[in-house]
């Protein structure tokens, strides 16, 4: 197979992979990386020369590897996508969960096991709401960890946290 790109189109390829690559393997210490994406993305790389962009990727000889330049992430968008995807999943995932949790503690963890996907979201939709609102409000201004003590027991467990 041949595929034929303009150097703006291997441009933004680069930047896919980047992106591609960096969500998939970012989370990940690095000997469990995903090599297949990482191995794709040093091929794609390996043509930078060729496409006139050598100052925008080089090869390390060190770590026989290839890494985007310093100007390249000054002159790409690609981190300010990556930031703005970071905050987004934030928000997102903390109103989630923190709704998610709220709907176990009202119906409780069978129940809410049970729901089919239209009962799920009927009965999460507030809780979603509520906490939609306050974020876009508040952001984490009104977050705060508080501990509820319990009752001593003689299982001797600790004292749950609640995030508010």
């Amino acid at each position: 197979m041949e595929i034929k790109l303009t150097k703006e189109q291997y441009k933004t390829l680069v930047e896919m992979l980047y992106l591609g690559e960096w969500m998939i393997n970012a989370c990940r210490p690095h000997n469990e990386a995903i090599k297949k994406y990482q191995e794709l993305e040093q091929y794609i790389y390996s043509f930078a020369k060729t496409a006139g962009l050598e100052r925008h990727i080089e090869y390390d000889e060190e770590f026989k590897k290839y890494f985007l330049t310093e100007e390249f992430e000054i002159n790409s968008e690609v981190e300010e996508y990556r930031l703005e995807f970071e905050d987004e999943t934030f928000w997102d995932e903390l109103v989630d969960r923190m709704s998610l949790r709220d709907m176990i503690r009202q119906f409780g963890e069978k129940a809410v096991q049970k729901m089919d996907g239209m009962e799920h979201f009927k009965h999460q939709r507030p809780f979603l709401e509520k906490y939609d609102r306050e974020v876009e409000e508040h952001g984490i201004e009104n977050l705060e960890i508080v501990s509820t003590p319990k009752p001593p027991s003689s299982s001797g467990s600790s004292t749950p946290t609640t995030l508010h």
